[in-house]
């Protein structure tokens, strides 16, 4: 089955001093979709951003809007989100901690008219989540140990990537996509892709010192051939 590849860059490394112009300079490179980290400094250390930046970027783009929820309660956080501007929410399956406060958290998102995502911790095993994959709309696989930009992607957990696609293709989901988010570079995008993602999120690899936005797309364009 052929799907489409996706790019998302997430702005953790973008310059947040010129936002705005970085967002714009990934548009204008091809990228599909713009990828929000959202951290509280509980359910991962560090502290990132609210909803005035992701205002900020919807104001910035016409390209749809994901927002990765590394939150304690993602619940309590999804209307002012979806009021920024996010069409798409991610909450963490370890976060919610079970499948019965998954459902409620999807039920939530979909009164919003916000599309529901689950991200899945490396640790998380995909039958412990897999009951949940017809209600949603994508599965974020996480290939490193969230929280943190520039970790190298974990080739152990792609076979994860791989089951949770035969998941949605055996449940027959049009549509649904498979993302993955922790160290996608040039050298490894195609092997994501093999093992089954149709969405790859970038942060360093489309915001860096050494590239402009256009080029940083272009080289994993090519990577993909």
């Amino acid at each position: 089955m052929s799907r489409t590849i996706r790019i998302a860059p997430s702005i953790l490394t973008a310059d947040f001093g010129h936002l705005a112009d970085q967002v714009r300079a990934a548009e204008a490179a091809g990228v599909d979709l713009m990828h929000l980290d959202v951290m509280d400094g509980h359910f991962v250390p560090p502290f990132s951003f609210g909803t005035e930046v992701v205002a900020a970027v919807r104001a910035a783009t016409s390209l749809p809007i994901e927002v990765h929820l590394m939150v304690e309660r993602p619940g309590e956080h999804f209307e002012g989100f979806a009021q920024a501007g996010a069409e798409t929410q991610i909450f963490h399956y370890e976060a919610a901690g079970d499948l019965e406060r998954s459902r409620a958290l999807i039920e939530q998102l979909r009164a919003l008219d916000c599309a529901p995502a689950l991200a899945v911790n490396p640790e998380t095993e995909v039958d412990e989540f897999a009951a949940l994959i017809p209600e949603l709309v994508q599965v974020t696989v996480m290939t490193i140990r969230p929280g943190w930009g520039g970790q190298t992607l974990r080739e152990d957990l792609l076979p994860k990537v791989t089951a949770v696609r035969s998941a949605a293709e055996a449940a027959s989901l049009a549509g649904f996509t498979v993302e993955i988010d922790g160290g996608v570079k040039a050298h490894n995008i195609a092997q994501c892709v093999h093992a089954g993602a149709d969405l790859l999120v970038a942060g360093s690899a489309v915001f860096n010192d050494q590239q402009t936005p256009a080029e940083a797309v272009a080289e994993l364009r090519a990577a993909l051939g």
